[in-house]
């Protein structure tokens, strides 16, 4: 990335758009993202890459349609909906630019951020991360969405409240997130995992005017259960935690049916034997899938091939 403190008019911002069911906001949305080029960031050269997820409701002839007035629009199909994620890695795999904006097609994420993204980026930020400090969403899915990034940035404290997908990358940290080959990815972990430089922006998330959210429950819970998996390995320290306990507690309470027993306390013939053997089994279970699942998780890190380091520069 160049540093300069006036921009070359040959640099190149790719701007990223997912999209799924989303005809009606698209010509909006691009008309948004293409006034900021023509106005305070008109030094610069612009691409729009629109990816249709498998859209069924025309949203594909509305992505036509600005592709014939616009020569700066690339657009990716999909045979079928494979999910955000899987759109917004076709168009980081696409883009060019020295710097990638990944905005949402939906007109919830302001627009008018991004001259604010570019100079911060153009002031040494490798990574813009644009937050949702609040949403106009109603009452319930602010909750569940406050819950669920609690308990995510209790795996990854970098993440900001209320999460964020509204991001401007660097073409290095472009790379190296493109670099990370694997499935079901967490895109805010992810690209806050290597340590680049990141600036954070605060924003309300605007309440959808055009159609409505595609994500049901199910994919919620989906993206959630990736999302905490893929970035933390609490759940399975949690389980070891609770073998070593419960196998330590079968123990002691097996030593003291054991001095029941012999003081003849014991409820009927043969309980004490009983009670031992499920005591001491059900721990030795619990121990032996804790440590199955330390094995589990380091096999994960070794399928997920991520680098054991990341270089920023280097001085021969």
């Amino acid at each position: 990335m160049s540093q300069d403190a006036s921009p070359a008019k040959t640099d190149l911002i790719s701007v990223v758009v997912a999209v799924y069911q989303n005809k009606g906001s698209l010509e909006a949305t691009h008309a948004g993202i293409r006034e900021q080029f023509e106005g305070p960031l008109n030094d610069y050269r612009y691409e729009v890459i629109f990816v249709d997820d498998g859209s069924t409701d025309g949203s594909l002839d509305e992505l036509r349609a600005i592709r014939a007035s616009d020569p700066c629009v690339k657009i990716i199909t999909f045979t079928r909906n494979f999910g955000q994620m899987a759109a917004m890695l076709a168009g980081f795999q696409e883009a060019q630019g020295q710097a990638v904006i990944n905005i949402s097609a939906d007109l919830q994420d302001p627009v008018e951020l991004i001259p604010e993204m570019v100079g911060l980026w153009r002031s040494s930020s490798e990574i813009v991360v644009c937050y949702r400090s609040d949403r106009n969403d109603p009452p319930l899915a602010k909750i569940v969405s406050r819950f669920a990034y609690r308990l995510l940035r209790a795996a990854v404290p970098q993440i900001p409240p209320g999460g964020f997908d509204y991001v401007l990358m660097d073409r290095i940290a472009m790379d190296q997130f493109n670099s990370m080959d694997t499935r079901h990815r967490f895109f805010q972990g992810d690209l806050l995992w290597p340590g680049f430089r990141t600036s954070f922006v605060p924003y309300v998330r605007r309440a959808r005017k055009v159609g409505r959210s595609q994500y049901s429950l199910g994919k919620k819970l989906k993206n959630f259960l990736d999302a905490f998996l893929d970035a933390s390995f609490l759940p399975i320290r949690v389980i070891s935690a609770l073998g070593v306990v419960t196998c330590a507690l079968g123990v002691l309470y097996s030593i003291s049916i054991v001095v029941a027993w012999t003081r003849g306390n014991a409820p009927f013939e043969g309980w004490a034997p009983l009670m031992i053997v499920i005591l001491l089994v059900g721990g030795v279970i619990m121990l032996m899938l804790g440590v199955i699942g330390e094995y589990v998780w380091r096999i994960n890190e070794e399928v997920r091939k991520r680098p054991n380091y990341v270089i920023r520069e280097k001085l021969d």
